[in-house]
């Protein structure tokens, strides 16, 4: 049988990358105020044809580069993202004979539900 997925985790094995699950997601959510914040002064600084350059930028790239190494620690994980901003989180993972999403909830002490690939949040169960 064909996976779209490479890695399936058991619900153990995404238990214990929770806390480093939890420390990406803040990463992300705090590099992300930090890019908006810094595109607004960017743009600004923009406006008119102008060049930029100098401290705003450069903390702007620094900031996208970053956010891009954080996404990339879920990425090669296989580790989905579905919502950042309530720090939702996908892990592919195997029930029978069926290719499903263990489904976590930053806030919540542990993974204790699943999805279809298609049903998404609306389809959680309970494990």
């Amino acid at each position: 049988m064909a996976w779209k997925y490479s890695k399936h985790y058991t619900r153990e094995e995404a238990r214990e990358l929770l806390p480093q699950v939890s420390q990406w997601l803040r990463k992300l959510q705090a590099l992300r105020e930090d890019l908006a914040r810094n595109e607004v002064r960017v743009g600004s600084l923009m406006q008119g044809g102008n060049d930029a350059g100098g401290e705003t930028v450069n903390a702007w790239i620094k900031s996208l580069a970053e956010f891009r190494l954080a996404l990339h620690e879920f990425a090669r994980r296989d580790i989905e993202i579905k919502d950042l901003d309530r720090g939702l989180v996908d892990f592919p993972s195997i029930m029978g004979n069926k290719e499903v999403f263990l489904c976590w909830e930053q806030g919540e002490e542990d993974i204790e539900f699943w999805h279809d690939l298609d049903s998404g949040y609306a389809g959680r169960e309970h494990l």
